[in-house]
C-alpha cells in the first residue's frame, strides 16, 4: 500500500497582516465584493481568526449584510452548515 511522503499542512497561525489580505479580495464579475471577501474569510478562517477579520473589514466600512448572487448575507448562507454556529453568532453581533 503506497502512503502519501508529505502530511497536509495546516496554517495554524494567522498573523493580523494576513488576516488583513482577506480586505483586498476583488470578487468575480457580478458578485458583490463585500460579500466576496466575508464569503472567503468565513471558508478559510477559524472562529478567532474570522472574529478579527470582521473587526477589520467593520472598521474598513465593509457591510456585513451585503448579499451573495443568490440573495442571501453570509450569515444566512452560514446558518445552512453544519458547525456554523460560531460564524453566524460572530457576524450578528458586528451586524
Amino acid at each position: 500500500m503506497a502512503r502519501k511522503d508529505k502530511q497536509k499542512v495546516i496554517d495554524d497561525v494567522w498573523t493580523e497582516d494576513h488576516i488583513r489580505t482577506y480586505l483586498a479580495f476583488y470578487p468575480p464579475e457580478g458578485v458583490d465584493r463585500d460579500f466576496h471577501r466575508l464569503q472567503k474569510a468565513y471558508q478559510s478562517m477559524r472562529e478567532e481568526d474570522f472574529e478579527t477579520f470582521l473587526e477589520m473589514f467593520k472598521a474598513s466600512g465593509g457591510d456585513i449584510q451585503a448579499r451573495g448572487p443568490e440573495g442571501q448575507t453570509l450569515a444566512e448562507e452560514a446558518a445552512r452548515h453544519k458547525g456554523s454556529a460560531g460564524y453566524v453568532e460572530l457576524l450578528m453581533a458586528v451586524a
